[in-house]
């Protein structure tokens, strides 16, 4: 999630913990630190943009080693507030609020590695996108609250606030259920063949979802909104170029995307350049993530150090939110597509 609804979780769920044992300020401003701490290892250059997408929520986001740092991270928190005799308090709760944030994490569909050392899998519900208002929002004002207001009355305000986005993230996966048991009765009422199937929210809601299918001969996506009056989703078909991952599948960076992705991603030739893009976070035909990774030599493709595509192509950012607030509402629209493109 964004920093700032770390900084809000982090905040609200120090104050909870620590309740009148400390100032609120205090529980809120150390929770606010430590929600965000593990966010930094975005800062660690590891040489290539593939590396850094795909190492960022690994052993910083691990629930094994933020349960060790929490120990001399509450230590040292517990002295500067003055407070060394309820360190056993700092600790529980500096260690839920460092906890709490790859959990939150793992909500989105981007991957977080919680399980290191023992594994490296990249955990991804999806449920929710990287930035949602009613998720926030309760947390933000019950913080506020509690800072503003005086004793158990603030507190309670925090606990509305926690309480609520809490049921806010039980409800997007009930909501991401419905839409996917939508998604496997279209896909096999249409005859279409997928081989494993994402459903991930559109941005800032979870209203209106995107379905993405692997299909044989590529991949197909299509939208449903919790208020489509149609019984059966609509999908277009891509094409994926399996073709051209067959003969780079050997290329570390091309490995490590089609396995950070689950399987969810595309191969892409244009003017001699190839790329991949993960399939999991944009849409079709704008990606959060596309790399060049090869470039062809006549009849060779010769890989080359990755480098990351941004705004490869101009996005009316006005027509998309429009569609976006329309087909949310259960209008069925057409997503704003730069040019038409062919079936799979």
């Amino acid at each position: 999630m964004d920093s700032l609804t770390q900084i809000a979780l982090g905040s609200a769920v120090g104050i909870a913990v620590m309740r009148r044992r400390t100032a609120t300020w205090k529980a809120a401003l150390w929770g606010g630190i430590c929600g965000t701490l593990p966010d930094l290892d975005s800062l660690i250059d590891h040489g290539d943009p593939i590396s850094n997408m795909t190492f960022h929520r690994a052993e910083s986001h691990a629930l094994f080693y933020l349960t060790l740092a929490s120990v001399p991270i509450a230590w040292l928190v517990s002295r500067i507030s003055g407070e060394a005799d309820r360190f056993g308090r700092w600790w529980l709760a500096l260690w839920l609020v460092l906890i709490t944030h790859p959990l939150l994490d793992v909500m989105t569909v981007y991957g977080t590695q919680l399980a290191l050392p023992f594994t490296d899998h990249p955990y991804a519900v999806g449920s929710i996108f990287i930035i949602d208002p009613l998720y926030t929002l309760p947390l933000l004002i019950g913080v506020i609250a509690a800072l503003v207001a005086d004793g158990r009355r603030g507190l309670r305000w925090n606990a509305i606030g926690l309480g609520l986005s809490t049921a806010y993230l039980a409800w997007s996966v009930v909501a991401q259920q419905v839409v996917l048991d939508v998604a496997r009765e279209s896909l096999q009422a249409q005859g279409i063949p997928a081989r494993k199937v994402l459903v991930t929210p559109a941005p800032f809601n979870t209203l209106l979802w995107r379905v993405v299918a692997i299909t044989p001969g590529g991949y197909v996506e299509g939208f449903r909104s919790l208020l489509d009056d149609e019984p059966h989703m609509q999908f277009d078909h891509f094409r994926r170029d399996e073709a051209l991952f067959s003969r780079l599948q050997d290329n570390w960076h091309v490995a490590r995307i089609a396995w950070f992705s689950h399987g969810f991603f595309k191969m892409e030739e244009h003017d001699g350049q190839v790329t991949i893009s993960d399939l999991r976070m944009g849409m079709e035909p704008y990606y959060s993530f596309t790399f060049v990774v090869a470039r062809r030599n006549s009849a060779r493709l010769s890989p080359v150090s990755p480098l990351l595509i941004e705004d490869e192509d101009f996005v009316d950012v006005g027509a998309v939110l429009r569609w976006l607030w329309r087909r949310m509402r259960g209008e069925i629209l057409p997503p704003p597509r730069p040019e038409p493109t062919g079936p799979a």
